[in-house]
């Protein structure tokens, strides 16, 4: 199922998404905040265990269109990680640089906030952001998560974001 925001395409991630996915989260300077994959071979499979978590839950992080010319800015969403299971449901969000500052991950937001708590139904959300990404602690901030604590071993601020249900 395909959500439309005002400049953004979010949709599950197809196989031939990868490629264009892996030129920003394979790049160590792009991703320097969070993980980057050494391989295509390994995006592929980071992104196939989500994919896996969107057919037993309902959902996963979205491949991020931009509207206006189709590219791929993005991949972000709701997720329960695979990889590091026990935090409950995340926000995530991972851009493209030349996506960088546009409001993109506001947007891409917003419409994991409207799909957790007006179709899902979830009570809360989490979300990671270290503090040094000023950028990204702002947005989730500004939507509404609080920051409950900093975790060592993550070396990352946790937040929360109560929702109605």
């Amino acid at each position: 199922m395909e959500i439309l925001t005002r400049r953004l395409s979010l949709r599950p991630t197809l196989p031939s998404d990868v490629p264009a996915l892996f030129a920003f989260l394979g790049d160590a300077g792009a991703m320097r905040h969070t993980q980057h994959f050494a391989s295509l071979r390994a995006c592929r499979r980071h992104v196939a265990g989500h994919e896996w978590q969107r057919r037993r839950l309902g959902y996963a992080p979205w491949t991020v269109r931009r509207r206006s010319d189709g590219a791929v800015i993005g991949w972000g969403g709701l997720f329960e990680d695979p990889f590091d299971p026990g935090w409950g449901v995340e926000l995530g969000y991972w851009f493209a640089p030349a996506a960088w500052g546009q409001g993109y991950a506001t947007e891409l937001t917003g419409a994991s906030l409207v799909e957790a708590g007006e179709h899902l139904r979830l009570p809360e959300l989490h979300a990671f952001a270290r503090p040094e990404n000023a950028g990204s602690c702002r947005v989730l901030e500004k939507a509404g998560f609080e920051r409950q604590r900093y975790i060592p071993e993550l070396e990352r601020h946790l937040y929360r974001h109560a929702l109605a249900g």
